[in-house]
């Protein structure tokens, strides 16, 4: 099921122009990562994390979370999302989304 929804994806994206198969591609990863960062890290804010993580996940990474998200999440994605939210860069995002949020609440002043 998995070798056909990637096949699927990248059928898809052949048809379209190289920019609009990256938005392609992006979209559909961040419907695969908004609920692993939602169970994996509750209370997070998920629009502004889930940019963080597609912002410095691979092209190969961006492909295998597209193709998760017309199968669901698995597994396989939530190591590939670990993997990313790891980097020193996706930390650096994902704090800077936490204090943009925390200003904008009147968290912090």
């Amino acid at each position: 099921m998995r070798t056909f929804a990637f096949a699927a994806i990248l059928l898809t994206l052949t048809a379209c122009t190289q920019a609009s198969q990256d938005q392609l591609a992006r979209d559909a990863a961040k419907q695969a990562v908004r609920p692993v960062l939602a169970e994996r890290f509750p209370g997070v804010p998920l629009e502004g994390a889930t940019d963080c993580v597609i912002d410095n996940a691979s092209s190969r990474e961006i492909l295998v979370l597209a193709a998760d998200a017309v199968t669901g999440p698995t597994a396989s994605t939530v190591e590939v999302v670990a993997d990313i939210v790891q980097r020193p860069a996706t930390i650096e995002c994902l704090v800077r989304e936490g204090a943009a949020l925390a200003i904008a609440t009147g968290m912090i002043r």
